[in-house]
Parts: C-alpha cells; sequence; structure tokens
C-alpha cells in the first residue's frame, strides 16, 4: 500500500465513499485528485498527472493560481456573502471591471453556468416582450442541434441529446432548433417567423458535441441575420471564452460583438462558481427589483476573485499562448500515424480527436491508457476525446504530452494488430 502524500484517506477509500454515498450522476475515470498545481494533478499518494480537462475549462488560468489565490484568502477573512438584499463594497468593482473589460454596458452576476443560460433566456423573453412587442407567451428562443447549454428541465427541453432528455419531461416550450454551422436555415426560419423570436442562442464553438468549429464567419453572419429581424444574438461563451480558443472570446474570430454573452467557469479560475450575463441597458434594465435574482449572486468573495482571475488572463497572454500551444498540439496530434485517429479537430486550446469505430475500443480506453501514461482526458460521445489543458502551458509541457498520446496510440495499435492476427491464426 503506498503511502498517502496528500489528504487522509486514499484513492480506494476516496471512490468507495463516493460510490456508496453519492448519487451515480457522473461516470469518472478511475484516478482520485487531491492537490493541483498550473497544469498538474497529484493523487493523494502522490503520482503526478497532466490536466487535459482543466474541469472543462474553469482553471484556464491553472489549477491554485498563485494571484487568484491570494485574492481569495484575503476577502474571505473579511466577508464573505451579504445577499443582494443589501450593497456590498465589491459587487460595483467586479461590474465596473467586467463590462469594460468585455465592452458592455450592464452585467447580471449569477452563479452556475446553467443560471447564466436560463438569465439569458428570461432577459430575452422580456426584451422581446417589452421592446419588440412580441404577443404575450409567445415569444421563443432559437437554438441549435448538438448544443449543450446545462442540465435545467428548461435547457434540456431544447438539448437533442437522448441521454439529457430521455424519461425528464415534459418539457418547457417556446424554443426552435436548427442545425449548427447553418446561416441559410437560420436566414430561412428568421425570414418567416421572425416576429415572434427573442434571441438566438449559439455556442461560437459546440464544446460538449465533441469541439465542433463552425466555418469561419459564421458568428459574423448568424450577427448579420440577427440585426436584420430585430433578434438578439445571445452567445454562450461558458465554455469557449476566457482564452481558451486563443482569443478572449470565441466571438473575436469572427469580429463580432453580440447582444448578450454568457460567461462562467473560468470567470473565478476554478476558485467559487461565478457566472456572468453581459448586455445592454436596453436589455438589462427591462428586468425590475424582485423579478430575477440569487442569494449568491453577485456575492463579494466571487467578485474579488473574478477580477483577480480576469488580470491573469490578460497579465500572463494566456489568450496569445492559447493561441500558440494549440498549434503546436495540433499539428502533433496530426502527426501520429494511428488507425484509430478518424480526425484531429479544435480553435486554440479547445481540441478533439474522434476516433474510428472499433469493435472493442472506444474513446473511454483510450482514456483510461492515457491515465497509465499520466495524461488525463475525458471522452465525449463514446468515440471523441477532448484535450482542453489550462491555457498557461508551456511548450516543453505540450511537447512532453504529446510523446505520451503518441506513445499510447502506438500501443493500443499494437494490442489491436495483436489481437486480429490471433483471430486469424485460430
Amino acid at each position: 500500500m503506498k503511502k498517502l502524500v496528500c489528504g487522509n484517506i486514499d484513492s480506494a477509500e476516496a471512490m468507495r465513499l463516493e460510490e456508496h454515498y453519492g448519487a451515480h450522476n457522473y461516470h469518472p475515470l478511475p484516478v482520485v485528485l487531491a492537490k493541483g498545481e498550473g497544469i498538474y494533478v497529484w493523487d493523494p499518494e502522490g503520482s503526478r498527472y497532466l490536466d487535459f480537462l482543466s474541469a472543462y475549462g474553469a482553471v484556464n488560468q491553472g489549477h491554485c493560481h498563485p494571484k487568484i489565490v491570494q485574492a481569495c484568502r484575503e476577502q474571505a477573512g473579511l466577508i464573505t456573502l451579504t445577499s443582494r438584499a443589501f450593497f456590498n463594497n465589491k459587487l460595483g468593482d467586479w461590474e465596473k471591471y467586467i463590462t469594460e473589460y468585455f465592452g458592455f454596458e450592464m452585467v447580471l452576476p449569477m452563479n452556475t453556468g446553467a443560471e447564466g443560460v436560463e438569465t439569458a433566456i428570461k432577459l430575452a423573453r422580456r426584451w422581446g416582450y417589452v421592446k419588440k412587442n412580441i404577443p404575450e407567451n409567445q415569444a421563443r428562443i432559437v437554438t441549435c442541434e448538438g448544443n449543450f447549454h446545462g442540465r435545467t428541465t428548461t435547457i434540456i427541453s431544447f438539448s437533442t441529446d437522448p441521454d439529457c432528455r430521455t424519461n425528464f419531461g415534459p418539457f418547457t416550450p417556446g424554443f426552435i432548433t436548427i442545425p449548427y454551422n447553418d446561416t441559410v436555415a437560420l436566414e430561412k426560419l428568421l425570414r418567416v417567423e421572425g416576429k415572434s423570436v427573442a434571441g438566438f442562442l449559439v455556442e461560437p464553438l459546440q464544446g460538449e458535441a465533441g469541439v465542433y468549429v463552425p466555418d469561419d464567419g459564421y458568428m459574423k453572419k448568424v450577427g448579420e441575420i440577427c440585426k436584420k429581424y430585430n433578434v438578439l444574438l445571445i452567445a454562450d461563451e461558458i465554455q469557449s471564452g476566457l482564452a481558451r480558443t486563443g482569443r478572449m472570446l470565441c466571438c473575436d474570430h469572427d469580429g463580432v460583438h453580440p447582444d448578450m454573452l454568457i460567461l462562467g467557469k473560468a470567470l473565478t479560475g476554478g476558485i467559487i462558481p461565478m457566472s456572468a450575463v453581459l448586455s445592454s441597458r436596453e436589455v438589462m434594465l427591462t428586468i425590475k427589483p424582485g423579478e430575477h435574482g440569487s442569494t449568491y449572486g453577485g456575492n463579494p468573495l466571487a467578485c474579488v476573485i473574478s477580477i483577480a482571475a480576469l488580470k491573469v488572463l490578460k497579465d500572463e497572454g494566456l489568450s496569445e499562448n492559447a493561441e500558440a500551444m494549440g498549434e503546436i498540439f495540433r499539428a502533433g496530434l496530426r502527426e501520429i500515424d494511428s488507425p484509430l485517429i478518424e480526425l484531429v479537430r479544435g480553435r486554440g486550446l479547445m481540441n478533439a480527436v474522434v476516433i474510428k469505430p472499433q469493435k472493442n475500443l472506444e474513446a473511454w480506453d483510450v482514456c483510461l491508457a492515457l491515465k497509465d501514461k499520466g495524461i488525463l482526458a475525458k471522452p465525449t460521445h463514446r468515440h471523441i476525446i477532448r484535450f482542453t489543458p489550462p491555457c498557461m502551458i508551456t511548450e516543453n509541457q505540450v511537447r512532453d504530452a504529446m510523446k505520451q498520446i503518441k506513445q499510447t496510440f502506438t500501443e493500443l495499435d499494437a494490442k489491436i494488430a495483436g489481437g486480429m492476427a490471433a483471430k486469424v491464426r485460430s
């Protein structure tokens, strides 16, 4: 039995406790994480791994960034929560900072990404009734196939993933789904039904769908279409934003400024949950006191941490680093000569490998093999592996990881070839 290096229970006990006492709504890789620093994480026994998931993009700044942790420590000793029943001396500072940072007039803070999406839906509907004069209870939101915006009842109502929807109905009405990356479908719909559409909710890059990158200019074109038909363009940048794709926002690749922006995850560098919806005064002020809110939304602790996290993104040039390291990483993946790899795609440090169908091997099995090589990644849709390391990863670290990834595929290829040879001999 290995000696414990971190924490008071070993990996086996930690997994046993979660399995016995926790809901089985996740299927994690069999690894227990007890410590993190930068791009590295350690299990209780001291084994070190390269984190190529980054908590689904929540730790773009790296695990436990010292400047963000220090901001947390300083504020935690003063006051952490006031509720919005009172003013606090940190919320206004954060509101000014984040709106100027992204070029919007107003912001509404919440806690989780799903809450941010729900908030944007409510704002768009209210704007549709108050400003666009859509008849009562007829406002609709357009969404895309393959989307992932969260797991609340309303959000799964416009999901096209059976795992999200099966046996969770009845669903919330008021949504129209069109193909992703299809500006013709959007314009065709709005030409006919645009008068009742309040907003178009879209991910500039679909992460959960398997890092699906749309055509260049897609977001710019949908912005033009939305403006033409007086529809709010709502960009969900919870995963794709905050330096992840090589720009501060993924929308920046197309030079488009959405009417509404949803942020979360890396907004606080993985320290505390926080999300935000940014928009204009015209949109934001349609909601009055008592009509929307959250006890923890805009709490002083999250506000201080968020400013520190956003400063790190700019001060350390993480957008530029993600762009450069992503190019090196994708080039390395494409150099791997493996019959298992069907496609490599991505933008910045949001990348995916699509695995060719095999009888006895899925993306999960590849991730297990990668774990044994010290690389932590996670599959999506059984045949796709996402690779999203912290945006502060260095070139040496990328190249070290590539060696292990290449070796993993080489060994898997040999196992598959050996199995086929044995089958032929039999």
